[in-house]
């Protein structure tokens, strides 16, 4: 228990004193709009009452489970305890309450502390880059022990989602909230441009020439409309990274043994930043900095004629733009058409855990509850609800999820590039301890980029310094070497 908590402090710690020192010293300026924007009105949409969370049973043999998670708004407030309550009236053994503890940071913290009091939650979301942390610390229960002893059957769950929460040959927990990206489109901008509104741009160059063509200007040569809109997020150079069939880190992306170095410095790495770049120069990208919703609000608004986001934003897109312009659905653009065939996305958003300093009795009604979402009804619930993927297939069976295919059509995309991505290291992702630490790093680099104080290669290179400089830190700390 203690080495635990040990290691834990030394990880924030670490964390902090590398957050702090890559602080970026200045952030591209974000460029203030030619025009009055116009108003985007929100959507009038019927309120779903809000679930009270059913009472639990009063026989005292019942085991009760704290369920943390970091989901806010219709997702925290109506979809997570509909689910509690229908796993609740499931059963009589067990009874979830589900509790929101922010964001996953400040989850993260709050697991910490509960370690001194032992007020422990048997089960916890946690964000995908978490796993290789939540692995180290040796305070979890891996789920491949449940499955292993129910001889739960797996065959139905996506591989690919699966395959990003194993570690050491396990699964160490369950899939959640899960996305990809993927890139949106105004197609009655390009039709009105001359470009097929059913054939959207494929490879980095597709894109660029797309922009080019889409980029509106004013009488004075001001851009009015961008081609393309991306925000500077970490996220986005992983998965240009793996479509490109690049490794974040070394020992394949240190799933084939632990990772030392990062490795996003390649050829593959330097080819994103010079295409961003590119197109930046020649003023066909909008900056909206870090933050995605301020991409998306540019967007809805007709300010930039395609964006890349995240798939689970697909719901809240189209019910914003009801009736004003259609929406279009590409995959993540890769280098070239010969990517397709190699490499692809992977997977984002976050996976259950079960916390082994629960009781052995509140586990295994953890284990209980997670099967219980994992059933294809719930699963084409919290799907239609969240817009995320299903974790298992048979979910796009339930009537429930047909219905929405048949409302939200561009969803397919979602689907179809999840199933192209080939199961391999890359697809799987960089499993490294530091992550939030790296994607930070990578933003900076991106900056420095666009506002031209280093090159591509440089900016990625000293990123690349800083980041195996804390997976060293993180590695023995965490006693992974001596």
């Amino acid at each position: 228990m203690s080495k635990k908590l040990f290691h834990f402090m030394g990880v924030l710690i670490i964390f902090a004193m590398i957050l702090s020192a890559c602080q970026p010293k200045a952030e591209v300026p974000v460029e203030e709009p030619v025009v009055e924007p116009p108003v985007v009105e929100e959507p009038v949409v019927e309120e779903e009452p809000m679930p009270t969370l059913a009472p639990p049973p009063e026989e005292e043999e019942v085991v009760m489970i704290d369920f943390w998670h970091s989901m806010g708004g219709d997702l925290g407030g109506i979809a997570i305890p509909q689910m509690a309550n229908d796993f609740n009236a499931s059963q009589s053994k067990c009874y979830v309450e589900p509790i929101f503890q922010g964001s996953y940071d400040d989850a993260l913290n709050k697991l910490r502390a509960s370690l001194q009091t032992q007020d422990v939650p048997a089960v916890m979301q946690l964000y995908d880059i978490g796993t290789r942390l939540m692995v180290d610390l040796q305070m979890i229960t891996p789920v491949q022990e449940f499955i292993d002893k129910d001889n739960y059957d797996v065959s139905d769950l996506e591989p690919n989602v699966l395959a990003y929460y194993t570690a050491d040959g396990k699964q160490a927990s369950m899939p959640f909230n899960t996305s990809t990206p993927m890139l949106y489109y105004n197609k009655d901008m390009f039709a009105a441009a001359g470009l097929d509104p059913e054939s959207p741009p494929r490879t980095f160059e597709e894109v660029w020439e797309a922009a080019r063509v889409l980029t509106q200007y004013d009488d004075s040569g001001n851009v009015v409309v961008s081609g393309i809109s991306m925000s500077i997020y970490g996220w986005f150079f992983e998965q240009y990274l793996a479509v490109s069939g690049g490794y974040y880190a070394n020992n394949a992306n240190g799933r084939d043994a632990l990772a030392t170095e990062a490795t996003f410095n390649s050829p593959e790495g330097v080819a994103i930043l010079e295409w961003w770049k590119g197109m930046w120069d020649e003023g066909l990208m909008g900056n909206y900095g870090r933050v995605n919703a301020d991409v998306r609000t540019a967007f809805y608004a007709e300010q930039t004629a395609m964006f890349v986001d995240s798939t689970a934003v697909l719901r809240g897109a189209m019910d914003t733009v009801e009736g004003k312009f259609d929406i279009g659905t590409a995959y993540l653009p890769r280098p070239n058409e010969a990517a397709f065939d190699t490499s692809g996305t992977i997977i984002g958003g976050g996976s259950l855990w079960i916390i082994s300093d629960s009781s052995p009795e509140e586990q295994a009604c953890a284990w209980e509850f997670i099967k219980f979402q994992a059933s294809p009804e719930q699963q084409a619930y919290w799907h239609t609800m969240s817009g995320y993927f299903p974790i298992r297939e048979t979910a796009y069976d339930v009537p429930l999820a047909q219905e929405w295919r048949e409302q939200y059509p561009q969803f397919k995309t979602a689907v179809d590039q999840l199933h192209l991505a080939p199961n391999n290291r890359i697809t799987q992702g960089g499993l490294i301890g530091v992550f939030p630490t790296a994607r930070q790093t990578i933003e900076e680099a991106i900056e420095e980029v666009l506002e031209g104080v280093a090159t591509p290669q440089e900016a990625l290179d000293k990123a690349a310094l800083i980041v195996t400089d804390a997976i060293e830190e993180y590695n023995i700390s965490m006693g992974l070497v001596d």
